[in-house]
């Protein structure tokens, strides 16, 4: 409510357009730090302020009040979740249209549909996402005699995860005898932070020997001074050699933006393939770069 009161001063008179983020309070069962609309989360309005943030965006002479929007987070797996939270609120768009004569015109889902990072990893298709959502809005709004809103989705990581490929020198191998194996590389959690700070798993391949049966199990550790900073943990892969080029994939989604330059290193650079033809599109950072901004 504190923020819808600050738009609305900031709106004045101008009409833009927004959507209402309500907090449907559902678990979507997936890692604690991408999920957002539990009860206790630092987003959307909780279902005891609906009513009041309805009255004020519909009284604000700033505000075009276009909708609902509701997000549960990220990397999710399940169906149901979604299922649930377009029951709760189509049934609050029902009370809208009863206490305040507004029918929704637009209806966002956020996003958050899962990718299969590993071979173990399995989510719906896209055409099972569309085919479930797409049925539970028809179904709820023939039940519930509401005409169907505007629907609006955000599947970016389903879009773009598996489209991205990045590329490690391996340095420093360490062997501890019976306990594990280091292949240390020359990146890690300042352009990939996923491992870290979820826990999550990728997959992995020597891309200069991609037909080598030999394996190993190893754990691929990154350059920065954190014991944490481990891009894979145990994966087997051929017998890894210094001056080895390991392809990690799906790095698409939330690999560049969360990149940084801890440790004073630099970003990599980002290159586009199409048809078998490269092209730079971000250079690789230089200490100028990093220095850039320094007063002093």
């Amino acid at each position: 409510l504190h923020e819808l009161d600050m738009l609305i001063d900031i709106a004045g008179n101008r009409k833009i357009n927004i959507l209402l983020r309500l907090n449907p309070g559902i678990d979507p069962h997936t890692h604690e730090y991408n999920t957002t609309g539990i009860a206790d989360s630092k987003f959307g309005l909780t279902r005891s302020t609906w009513d009041e943030a309805v009255a004020k965006a519909l009284a604000a002479p700033g505000l075009n009040f276009d909708g609902l929007h509701f997000h549960l987070g990220s990397g999710i797996f399940e169906t149901e979740p979604y299922q649930q939270a377009i029951r709760v609120v189509l049934e609050y768009a029902v009370e809208l249209k009863q206490r305040h004569g507004y029918e929704m015109k637009k209806l966002s889902i956020g996003g958050g549909y899962g990718v299969g990072y590993t071979v173990n990893e399995e989510p719906p298709s896209i055409s099972t996402w569309a085919e479930v959502i797409s049925g539970e809005i028809n179904s709820r709004c023939r039940e519930l005699k509401l005409s169907l809103p505007g629907l609006i989705i955000e599947p970016g990581r389903a879009i773009v995860a598996r489209a991205g490929i990045a590329l490690y020198r391996v340095g420093v191998i360490k062997d501890i005898p019976g306990i594990r194996r280091y292949v240390c590389v020359d990146g890690g959690m300042g352009d990939n932070i996923r491992q870290p700070m979820y826990g999550a798993r990728q997959e992995a391949l020597v891309a200069n020997r991609v037909t080598a049966s030999d394996t190993d199990k190893v754990t691929v550790a990154g350059k920065y001074c954190e014991s944490g900073d481990v891009l894979i943990k145990e994966i087997s892969l051929p017998a890894v050699r210094a001056g080895d080029i390991l392809a990690v994939a799906g790095s698409g989604a939330y690999a560049i933006p969360l990149q940084s330059n801890y440790n004073s290193t630099f970003r990599p650079a980002i290159v586009f393939v199409r048809d078998g033809k490269a092209r730079l599109v971000r250079r690789r950072e230089t200490l100028e770069d990093l220095t850039r901004l320094d007063a002093v």
